[in-house]
C-alpha cells in the first residue's frame, strides 16, 4: 500500500544560515521524504534558499509577520492586516490546492504560521529557539501567545523551555525538548590544508589560535573577547584570534566598531575578521580553541556543537543552553557570563595547560557525536509529527 507523505509547511524568519536557519535546513534535509513533504515559507532570498533549492524543496517567499518592537507603531499596526492578507493569499496561490497537514513555525517571533493554522484548522507546531528574559512583559507575551496558538511546542533546550514555562506553567504539558543536531560529514582537514589556510590569514603554524564563530551582534560577546584577548596578548605573543561572521544587513556599524577597537588596541595583526563562510568546517579545523562568550543566555549554541565535532576545546558562557552542551572541565570550560576577568582566566588556564586543549577536544567530539546527532534530531521530530 502506497503511503501519502504528510505535507509540512515550515515558516521561518531569516535566510542567513546561522543557528536557527541551520537547524531548519538540517531538519528539512534529514526528513524521510517518503513520509514527509516539506514546504518552506521565507521572508526573502538568501543562502538558505540556495540550499533548499539544491534539495529541490519548494519555497515560498513572502512576509512572515515577525514580532518586533518597531511593529508596535500606529503606522505598522494599520499595515499589519494588509501584510497578513497578502501573505495568506500568496501561500494559497503557491500551494495550488496542496493540502497542508501540519504547520511548523520555526522561532517564536514568527506569527504567520499561527494565523495560517488557526484560519485553516490545521495542527500547529511551534519550534522555539529564543530565550526572552527582557523585558519581562515580552517574555510573558510570547509565552501566552505560544501557549494559546499551538498544538505542540518544541524547545531546543531545557533552558529555553524554562524561560517560557516560568511565565505560563501549563505550557510544559504541551511541550517537549528536542536538542538541535548536526553531523560532520566532511573529514578533518589535512595538516597541509590547515597550514595553507593559516598562512592565507597570516597566522603562523605555531600560533595558538582562538576562534569566535557566528553572527556579529551586540550580544555575542565580540568586544568582551577582544578586551580579554588584548590583556592576554601582553604576556602571550604567540596567540591569535579569528572571528568568522557577518552583521545583519543594516547593522554594519557593529563591524566598524570592532575594527576601530582593534586599531585603538593595536591588535589588527593579532585579530583576523573574515565574513560569513558557507564552507565553515575548514575554519573550525584551523583553530585550536573555540570561544562562545555570549553576553545573554543562548537558547542552544549550535556553534559549540560544531566546535566539538571538530575536536576543539570550548570556552563558553555559563548560561542558557550552553550549559547543556559544554561539560565544564571535561569538554571545555564554562565562565561567568559577561565577565571579562572570568573569560581571561579561562583562556589563561588552557594556555598554561595545553595538554587539556587536545583532551577537551577529543572528549567533546565523543559527547557531540553521542548527544547531538542529526539522526536523533530528525527522528524525534518525525515522532512528534506522527502523534
Amino acid at each position: 500500500m502506497q503511503i501519502t507523505p504528510k505535507n509540512i509547511l515550515y515558516i521561518h524568519q531569516s535566510t542567513d544560515l546561522y543557528g536557527s536557519d541551520k537547524a531548519l535546513l538540517f531538519l528539512v534535509k534529514g526528513l524521510n521524504k517518503k513520509l514527509f513533504n516539506p514546504i518552506v515559507v521565507l521572508p526573502n532570498y538568501g543562502p538558505l534558499n540556495i540550499e533548499l533549492d539544491r534539495l529541490q524543496v519548494k519555497t515560498i517567499v513572502t512576509p512572515v509577520i515577525n514580532i518586533h518592537r518597531r511593529m508596535f507603531t500606529l503606522k505598522q499596526i494599520i499595515k499589519l492586516p494588509f501584510h497578513v492578507f497578502k501573505s495568506l493569499k500568496k501561500i494559497k496561490y503557491e500551494l495550488n490546492n496542496i493540502t497542508i497537514d501540519i504547520v511548523h513555525s520555526n522561532t517564536a517571533v514568527v506569527c504567520l504560521g499561527a494565523i495560517y493554522a488557526k484560519r485553516n484548522k490545521i495542527k500547529h507546531y511551534w519550534h522555539i529557539h529564543e530565550i526572552v528574559n527582557s523585558p519581562k512583559i515580552g517574555g510573558k507575551f510570547f509565552a501566552l501567545m505560544v501557549y494559546y496558538f499551538s498544538d505542540k511546542v518544541i524547545f531546543n533546550s531545557k533552558a529555553t523551555q524554562n524561560s517560557f514555562v516560568i511565565y505560563k506553567s501549563n505550557l510544559e504539558l504541551k511541550s517537549t525538548v528536542i536538542y538541535n543536531g548536526v553531523d560532520r560529514v566532511e573529514k578533518i582537514s589535512s595538516s597541509k590544508d590547515i597550514l595553507w589556510l593559516r598562512q592565507s590569514l597570516k597566522i603562523d603554524a605555531n600560533d595558538i589560535l582562538l576562534g569566535l564563530f557566528g553572527r556579529i551582534n551586540k550580544n555575542k560577546g565580540h568586544e568582551l573577547l577582544i578586551d580579554a584577548f588584548g590583556k592576554l596578548y601582553e604576556n602571550f605573543k604567540n596567540i591569535k584570534l579569528l572571528i568568522v561572521g557577518s552583521t545583519v544587513p543594516g547593522q554594519e556599524e557593529l563591524l566598524v566598531k570592532l575594527n576601530d577597537k582593534l586599531s585603538q588596541n593595536k591588535l589588527n595583526e593579532q585579530v583576523k575578521i573574515v565574513p560569513f563562510q558557507s564552507d565553515i568546517w575548514k575554519f573550525w579545523d584551523a583553530i585550536d580553541i573555540a570561544v562562545v562568550p555570549s553576553k545573554i543566555p543562548e537558547s542552544f549554541g549550535l556553534v559549540a556543537v560544531e566546535a566539538m565535532l571538530s575536536k576543539k576545546a570550548v570556552i563558553a558562557s555559563n548560561d542558557g543552553g550552553l550549559k547543556e552542551i559544554v561539560i565544564d572541565k571535561k569538554t571545555g570550560l564554562l565562565f561567568e557570563s559577561n565577565n571579562e576577568e572570568a573569560l581571561k582566566s579561562a583562556m589563561l588556564f588552557l594556555l598554561n595547560n595545553r595538554e587539556l586543549i587536545n583532551s577537551f577536544g577529543e572528549q567533546g567530539y565523543l559527547e557531540a557525536s553521542k548527544r547531538f546527532t542529526l539522526n536523533s534530531y530528525v527522528q524525534n521530530f518525525e515522532k512528534q509529527y506522527n502523534l
